[in-house]
């Protein structure tokens, strides 16, 4: 196309001033662009102030601490959580309870994954005391550098059986008004073993092995040698404590003497606390010497019964070597260890 002479002047100017109105826009829009980002920012960071301090804020030592108390149901876990919700606030650390679905003691790979990064970043509910019927979770597996302290309680295995059993038809004096799943049958323990029943089965014991082997499929085939073994393992190498539901004040005393942060005043509690302290299944009978002998001729309650006595054998052993006794009364022993020889010696 030809333009005439006269009128390419006034093209030019148009053209120009399309280009103009074209940078223009593309101006402004950038300048909407920037201060939508800066909007943005702005909002992130009143998050932030509002949410707390920062997840990646360092933490003293002494602060920096995550207890895992994993539970076994019926081995007096609700008479000791209670003590650590009772000086919570005396000792200023959080307690949180890990309710999961159906009390299914094994998570999916998605909610380790969260739960493990909940516990190490979440800084704002450091130092932090967390506790629920979960299994042993490994979070060396999970590349983190600063594992939490374990603990636990085991009992004697065809004792917590009873106590599970009736627990489930009779409830507690705790919630004595909650509707239990076995509400209303009335057969006793005894009953129930004598006719075979599935509540009260060999395999019902299977459960303190496996709670301790953790989250690996072998942990929860009943009466698996390789899961006991596992178990063994991690509680000598990953838990820094495990006491016994029959010698629970001497556990207290322990954890107080070695972890004062969380559990200062804790015996104290123990001794002279409130009632809802001690919790105990309503309406249980004792099994019958026959009963027990029943029991204890299934290999499940041997490998359970061994684990127990593993257990019990490894506290009593730290125990005799923290605590004296002394007129029918217990104490801790002060520290037994100094440093001598230090050089090069100052002038």
């Amino acid at each position: 196309m030809v333009l005439d002479n006269d009128k390419e002047p006034e093209c030019l100017f148009l053209c120009c001033a399309v280009l103009n109105q074209v940078l223009n826009i593309s101006m402004v829009h950038c300048l909407i662009k920037r201060a939508i980002a800066r909007h943005e920012v702005r909002e992130i960071e009143q998050r932030h102030t509002m949410d707390g301090p920062r997840q990646d804020a360092t933490l003293d030592e002494e602060e920096d601490v995550v207890i895992i108390y994993n539970r076994v149901p019926k081995t007096a876990s609700t008479s000791f959580t209670n003590i650590a919700y009772d000086l919570c606030a005396k000792n200023r650390y959080h307690v949180l309870h890990i309710n999961t679905t159906k009390n299914n003691p094994v998570m999916s790979l998605q909610d380790q994954v969260r739960f493990v990064k909940n516990i190490t970043t979440w800084n704002e509910m450091k130092p932090g005391f967390y506790h629920g019927h979960i299994s042993y979770l490994d979070f060396a597996k999970f590349g983190v550098k600063k594992k939490p302290i374990y603990i636990n309680v085991i009992r004697d295995p065809i004792e917590r059986l009873v106590s599970y059993y009736y627990f489930l038809r009779f409830g507690d004096d705790y919630r004595p008004g909650l509707r239990r799943r076995k509400q209303g049958d009335k057969k006793t323990f005894d009953e129930c073993v004598a006719e075979g029943g599935s509540d009260c089965a060999p395999e019902k014991l299977w459960l303190q092995v496996p709670f301790f082997c953790g989250h690996s499929s072998e942990c929860w085939n009943v009466g698996s040698r390789w899961a006991m073994d596992q178990a063994k393992s991690n509680l000598i190498n990953e838990y820094f404590l495990v006491g016994v539901t029959e010698e629970l004040e001497d556990f207290i005393m322990l954890l107080e003497a070695a972890l004062p942060r969380f559990f200062r005043g804790a015996t104290d509690l123990y001794r002279t606390g409130k009632k809802s302290h001690l919790r105990k299944t309503t309406e249980k009978k004792l099994p019958t010497k026959q009963t027990i002998a029943k029991l204890q001729q299934s290999n499940i309650w041997k490998m359970e019964n061994e684990f127990y006595e593993f257990a019990l054998e490894q506290f009593q052993f730290i125990r005799a070597h923290a605590v004296r006794e002394k007129d029918g009364d217990l104490y801790i022993l002060a520290q037994n260890f100094f440093y001598e020889k230090i050089y090069p010696k100052s002038n």
